[in-house]
């Protein structure tokens, strides 16, 4: 009976000695960092494609009339003017998903880009919490709280620094 258990014993050891070592690997600086640019990516690609729905097609950044329409109507309850709201959507949707691109200012973009989330959230899509805005609340609070990771502009301003 003893020899039985100890066999389960050395069995299950060797199960979790694998469990640590893979999560030793998979939790390493480098493979964070690499998961760290990948959410950067994603967390940008959501609002770069926003931002550029609302310019006129076959341009760089002229702010399209059915943008101003939606500010004005769909987009009503956001409590700013609704051709200023317009306008700042639109660069703020350019401007931070460019700078979590290259890892500059990452939390500071991602705060940012949280903040719109909540607005939208809160102001013209309430029902979509649980479907699309808690996973967006979810990639930002993760940069806003590790950082762009060491495959970031972050990285190197803070090195050259002599920053740790």
């Amino acid at each position: 009976m003893a020899e039985t258990h100890t066999g389960k014993g050395n069995n299950v050891n060797a199960i979790l000695s694998s469990y640590d070592r893979t999560v030793k690997l998979i939790g390493g600086a480098a493979i964070e960092s690499v998961m760290l640019l990948f959410t950067r990516i994603v967390f940008a690609g959501i609002f770069w494609r926003s931002a550029r729905t609302k310019v006129e097609e076959d341009s760089w950044f002229s702010i399209s009339d059915t943008t101003y329409y939606l500010f004005a109507e769909e987009y009503s309850g956001v409590p700013l003017p609704s051709d200023f709201a317009a306008v700042m959507a639109t660069i703020s949707e350019h401007a931070f998903p460019i700078l979590l691109l290259v890892g500059l200012f990452t939390r500071f973009s991602a705060l940012a880009l949280l903040g719109m989330t909540m607005v939208i959230q809160i102001f013209v899509y309430p029902e979509a919490w649980w479907s699309v805005h808690a996973l967006w609340a979810a990639l930002a609070l993760i940069l806003i709280t590790r950082g762009g990771g060491k495959l970031s502009f972050d990285a190197a301003l803070r090195k050259a620094r002599g920053a740790v």
